[in-house]
């Protein structure tokens, strides 16, 4: 299971960083280390089904004088070393027996699983993961695998000071910790300062809630901004679902941290959002968004953008006017913008032609005001909402047609935009028409 590897390749590393022989085996690491801070309590660090942490101790063995965490390690090392391989002793391997929810991936075969594998799972799992939708991320490098194990006494600490806390939380608290190390604020002489965790009821007790996925990977992007990293996702359970490997194209991600700060860093103070990741949310779960092969800039669509997108151009488009109503939303304002901006490949020129076709509009429906009363008002508004609803290019420059023919004041803007779009992709058309409403919308909210 790919949770031993990772668990292998951090413990090459612990061996390295501690200069520890060769022969420092995984159950060596788990006595020493993993059990006093996982397992040594009655709060556990980590959940693993139906280990030996995970069943009761019967009060026999409690009389005699020993703990039950020492009786439930030793109970663990025996089904180790009996070669009782399952999920409870190799973590994300099948179940034990063929009526058992995850059964479906006993096999026949015979397989070469040593008791070094099964201790190296138990590490590998410790430092996966947690990201909204119950999935799990390893990641296979270096930095990422130390920085994790570093935050896992922070964990121990964070657990004891904060009163009624479900524990068992690693791959959550992992998801978090990550994003925490990644902000400039991070303080590796306070670990804990300025901790941004909000723990939520749940059936009663305190837990802390999974991170969005995009928060994670915009903390991986800081760590590696050239980098295209490889993810291993999975969720272990009563039933076991692996995605399988996905790259994370963090070039992509920072390259649209980057183009908001370059697009917003003339504002004043009152419109600047410096942190976008604060806010951002995407429109595709963790799930879906493995679907589409790689993470990178189309997988980072933010939340909500469709509400926006003219009717029929997407799945869920809904054709809403953008409402301006204090700083929240202009920040909402600008992630959408980038997010276009970045997918239209930073074309200065569409995004000039988008803001000139808003005034343009704008202009048109004044002139109209001024000059017309009733009917001739509203067809006006009419032909200016059929321009930023057009669905396809063709109905877009027919729009546009109708418009100059009545405001000829508009044409060099019409044509100039008529040119740029009869070259843009189909697929980014819609994003393009977006832009323009964006636009409109904003430059109405300034009474401009």
């Amino acid at each position: 299971m790919y949770t031993s590897y990772i668990g292998k390749k951090f413990l090459h590393l612990y061996r390295e960083r501690h200069q520890l022989p060769d022969d420092y085996s995984a159950r060596q690491f788990f006595d020493e280390v993993m059990f006093p801070l996982f397992f040594d309590s009655d709060d556990h660090l980590m959940h693993v089904h139906g280990s030996s942490f995970f069943q009761k101790v019967p009060d026999r063995f409690l009389m005699a004088g020993k703990s039950k965490q020492q009786f439930q390690l030793e109970r663990l090392h025996k089904d180790i070393d009996d070669r009782k391989i399952s999920g409870s002793t190799y973590v994300g391997y099948a179940a034990g027996g063929l009526d058992a929810t995850t059964s479906g991936q006993v096999t026949s075969l015979t397989l070469d699983i040593s008791p070094e594998d099964m201790y190296t799972s138990w590490i590998g799992q410790g430092l996966g993961v947690g990201v909204s939708g119950g999935l799990v991320m390893l990641v296979d490098e270096d930095e990422i695998l130390w920085r994790l194990y570093e935050g896992w006494q922070n964990y121990r600490k964070y657990l004891q000071q904060t009163p009624n806390l479900k524990d068992k939380q690693i791959e959550t608290w992992n998801g978090h910790w990550l994003n925490h190390i990644a902000r400039k604020s991070y303080d590796a002489g306070d670990p804990l300062f300025n901790l941004q965790i909000s723990p939520e009821v749940v059936l009663g007790k305190l837990a802390i809630p999974t991170i969005d996925w995009v928060k994670a990977v915009f903390a991986l992007a800081q760590f590696f901004p050239n980098d295209t990293v490889t993810a291993y996702t999975y969720n272990l359970s009563q039933t076991n679902t692996t995605l399988g490997f996905v790259n994370l194209q963090l070039p992509q991600v920072n390259y649209l941290k980057d183009l908001h700060r370059v697009l917003y860093a003339t504002l004043g103070e009152k419109y600047q959002q410096q942190d976008m990741v604060g806010l951002y949310s995407t429109f595709f779960t963790f799930k879906n968004a493995c679907k589409l092969g790689v993470i990178g800039l189309t997988a980072l669509e933010p939340e909500k953008l469709r509400d926006y997108m003219p009717k029929g151009t997407r799945d869920y488009a809904s054709g809403k006017d953008f409402k301006f109503g204090g700083e929240t939303s202009f920040h909402h304002f600008q992630i959408f913008k980038t997010w276009i901006i970045a997918m239209l490949n930073n074309k200065k020129e569409l995004n000039a032609l988008a803001e000139q076709l808003a005034q343009a509009l704008i202009n048109f429906e004044s002139e109209a005001a001024a000059s017309e009363k009733g009917r001739g008002k509203a067809t006006q508004g009419r032909l200016s909402d059929e321009v930023k609803s057009s669905k396809t290019i063709r109905e877009f420059i027919d729009n546009l047609t109708e418009i100059m023919a009545k405001y000829p004041e508009g044409s060099v803007v019409f044509k100039d935009v008529k040119n740029a779009v009869i070259t843009l992709p189909a697929d980014l058309f819609p994003l393009f028409v977006t832009l323009i409403r964006f636009e409109y919308q904003f430059k109405k909210s300034l009474n401009v």
